[in-house]
């Protein structure tokens, strides 16, 4: 453990001075100089007067932590310096354009694409770079060498160039310059706003050890092309962590289930290479070897420099992300013990990994992924082999208790840093690993050996790779499944203080969990709660929450800024209108109201609010027909819905105007957009399918976003309109509504779908007045989460789930 204490020293000053000042840097390497010089003079000082020293930490030891943290604050200023370095930070606060050469150095990644009010953020390809010489608008030209990161459209014919570079590559760009966004601590100087359509000019080749990468890469990508698409998304992830193909529904997938570390390389997978050359890691406190080494008469030298020479090119090949480099630090240090003869301690190898590794490069000092890797490997050094060895005092078979233990000792110490990230919890991260570890070896093994064979084998490449399909396929499955539960994860405060929140529970929890099977009763039930809280069945959920209520007929979701309504047709049948801007949340809000059959789906237009959901209603049920408006804007999102609905095999129909259909105790009439000859509106809100809905006694009008125009042409069209009992006020609430059409449809109750703290100012105060005035009862989800309505007439009721009830 005498390694420990500097390493964390160095780590704290480190993330601390890269995003402070250079002189903070300065004084702090001072303090710390001065403080372990006193205590060595000090030390000096009492040995002469011969005086015993006190029981307490070593003096040597308190003064190589600070001396560490020296250096790393030291490390940490040069690094920062190098950013506020040159002409590059002054011409991006202009936002000047300039031409600049500059040499790549990682590869080009795609930005996920969110939601923003009504629209899709496009996607970007965003790739790290280093400048070497700029050019600005003056004409004036500087050598430096500053890092920015370059943001590339990933739309269009010059995207697939962007996409192919590899790092070492030199380029010659005409740019926009823009300060970074991330604050404090940011690693690029910059960022270089490549213009739509710009190809990248490259004016020097990658060097022959990145061109060999590349061409490794390129090899298992297309060995895997033929592939399911799951295992054909996964795999690449899986061994080299190209994770270019994986959609944004199988990366939710296995955020949900705590399964991202498979897609990023990881340590796990340098391991299981090592392995097989020098033997599995509980052999590493004994100098004798185990693995093919010692079977094919290798020396310990020469199975030293074999281990590094894979070592580096694991590195070179999987790219240097934060767990590659702490393993492969780590796996060095150890090969060199095993080189020199020496008793191999991994712990002390991971202490010595974050040290060297925190001064070579500082920023690692705040990369949550390097924080991740070194708690979960830390685990599994120091926790896991301690609760297996209790496991298996209480008759859990040997292999079963390893792993258990591994999966949750690294569980229990990385999700304090996952809710401080991502304000969630996971209560399926445990099984999901257990799951999928059986599956991970065999599949990097085998990707590894595809990735190997392709060069000079292909058909040989494919078979592997099919081989390596089927557990890579089965990890797919289990993300899939997990993430598919109801209660596959909760939220949890986000922050340093949810983080501190959850280690003190996980603390609790761990303490508890030794006394439990003393109490076997007690073992029992607090089973049974987990799998409850995880299945939440409808009825239970009912008793305990009151929401749903028995016998409600419509429901408006709680699905942040965004539409998502469910109308009741039967026993777990609904039409469904409109399917918010996230997955995750409208198929969270449909689980907990038990619909498992959609035989209609309406999207009003196709603004990404409305839309960009669909994956998620369409998740694990059967969909009949999906029906849209008959404006196809914006056109991306309208190809959105196509390419979903295609993938999903479920038939994709225009609304006809003046519509009337049935289903189950459910009718309704598309009251807009009007047939021809009325003009098709040239507004995506205006052309929002509007319904005229009974359940039973219970009248609804379902408004879409409707702006006032296409709502007083609505009037025209249809003068006798009648009142309702449900308004599905129009726009989220907005201050665009036509006073006349709520006039005439005298809601008894209105029902407002936005999202907290919206930046759009909905819903309006000047609406709910006038909602309110005409004699309505306002609900929104914005405080009062999802909304169920139940009975009619009289005994009509809106009951709320409240916040973060589902």
């Amino acid at each position: 453990m005498r390694l420990v204490p500097p390493a964390l020293a160095a780590w704290i000053a480190a993330a601390v001075a890269v995003g402070a000042s250079g002189r903070w840097a300065v004084r702090c390497a001072l303090v710390c100089v001065g403080a372990a010089a006193g205590l060595l003079v000090v030390r000096a000082w009492k040995e002469r007067r011969g005086l015993a020293a006190r029981r307490g930490p070593s003096v040597t030891a308190v003064a190589a932590a600070l001396l560490c943290a020296t250096a790393g604050a030291a490390s940490a200023g040069l690094h920062a310096a190098d950013l506020h370095r040159g002409p590059v930070p002054g011409l991006a606060r202009q936002y000047a354009h300039v031409t600049a050469e500059l040499t790549v150095t990682s590869d080009a990644r795609t930005t996920r694409p969110g939601v923003r009010g009504d629209h899709t953020l496009p996607r970007s390809l965003v790739l790290d770079a280093d400048i070497t010489r700029v050019t600005g608008p003056d004409r004036t030209s500087a050598d430096v060498r500053t890092p920015v990161l370059v943001i590339a459209p990933a739309r269009g014919p010059a995207a697939a160039r962007w996409q192919r570079l590899l790092p070492s590559t030199g380029l010659r760009l005409t740019a926009r310059l823009a300060p970074p966004t991330g604050g404090g601590g940011d690693r690029a100087a910059a960022v270089l706003r490549v213009p739509d359509g710009e190809p990248p000019q490259a004016v020097r080749p990658p060097t022959a050890v990145q061109r060999t990468a590349g061409g490794l890469r390129a090899g298992l990508r297309e060995a895997t092309a033929g592939l399911a698409p799951d295992a054909r998304a996964l795999l690449p992830g899986l061994v080299v962590g190209d994770t270019s193909r994986v959609p944004p529904e199988l990366q939710e997938a296995f955020e949900a289930t705590d399964l991202t570390h498979l897609l990023a390389v990881s340590g796990s997978n340098l391991t299981i290479i090592l392995v097989l050359l020098i033997g599995p890691p509980g052999t590493a406190l004994r100098a004798e070897r185990g693995g093919l080494a010692p079977r094919l008469g290798i020396s310990l030298r020469t199975t030293a420099l074999l281990g590094g020479a894979l070592t580096l090119a694991f590195v070179v090949v999987c790219r240097p992300e934060p767990s590659v480099l702490r393993a492969a630090a780590c796996g060095l240090i150890t090969l060199l013990a095993i080189g020199t003869g020496r008793r191999r301690q991994l712990l002390p190898a991971l202490a010595a990994a974050v040290l060297l590794l925190v001064l070579y490069d500082p920023w690692l000092a705040r990369s949550y992924g390097f924080l991740l890797s070194v708690l979960a490997t830390g685990a599994l050094l120091t926790l896991a082999p301690r609760w297996s060895a209790a496991l298996r005092r209480r008759g859990v078979p040997p292999r079963l208790a390893e792993v258990l233990a591994a999966a949750a000792a690294a569980q229990a110490v990385c999700a304090p840093v996952v809710a401080m990230m991502a304000a969630r919890v996971s209560l399926v991260a445990i099984p999901c690993n257990l799951l999928a570890e059986f599956a991970v070896a065999p599949a990097t093994v085998l990707g590894f050996a595809a990735l190997a064979a392709a060069p000079v084998a292909m058909p040989v490449a494919e078979l592997l790779a099919r081989c390596a399909a089927w557990p890579a396929g089965w990890i797919a499955s289990v993300a899939r499944a997990g993430a598919g539960l109801p209660g596959a994860e909760v939220a949890w405060p986000g922050g340093w203080r949810g983080g501190l929140l959850l280690a003190a529970v996980t603390a609790v929890a761990v303490f508890a969990a030794r006394r439990l099977p003393r109490h076997p009763w007690l073992s029992a039930a607090c089973a049974l709660l987990l799998v409850l809280a995880i299945l939440r069945p409808v009825p239970l959920t009912r008793i305990v929450t009151g929401w749903p209520p028995p016998g409600w007929k419509f429901a408006m979701c709680d699905i942040g800024q965004g539409d998502a309504s469910v109308l009741a047709a039967g026993e777990g049948t609904a039409v469904v209108v409109d399917a918010g801007p996230d997955p995750r949340r409208v198929d969270r809000c449909l689980r907990a109201l038990g619909v498992t059959r959609v035989p209609l789906l309406l999207l009003t237009h196709f603004h990404a609010d409305h839309v960009a959901g669909l994956p998620g209603v369409l998740r694990g049920r059967a969909v009949g027909e999906i029906r849209t408006t008959s404006l196809q804007d914006p056109p991306e999102q309208s190809a959105f819905v196509r390419r979903t609905a295609a993938a999903a095999r479920v038939p994709l129909l225009e609304t006809v105007p003046g519509d009337h259909r049935r289903i189950g105790p459910l009718s309704w009439r598309a009251l807009w957009p009007q047939p021809f000859p009325t003009p098709l509106p040239e507004e995506p809100n205006d052309a929002s399918v509007t319904l005229l809905v009974r359940s039973g006694a219970l009248t609804l009008l379902l408004l879409g976003d409707l702006e006032p125009p296409a709502q007083q042409a609505l009037l025209r069209a249809h003068p006798i309109l009648p009142p309702v009992d449900v308004l599905k006020v129009a726009h989220h609430g907005s201050a665009y509504q036509d006073p006349a059409l709520l006039a005439r449809a005298r809601p008894r109750l209105a029902l407002v779908s936005c999202g907290r703290d919206n930046p759009y100012g909905h819903p309006s105060p000047r609406t709910l007045a006038a909602l309110s005035t005409g004699g309505a009862a306002v609900l929104r989800t914005d405080t009062d989460g999802a909304i169920a309505v139940t009975g009619a007439g009289r005994d009509m009721r809106a009951v709320p789930a409240g916040r973060d009830a589902l």
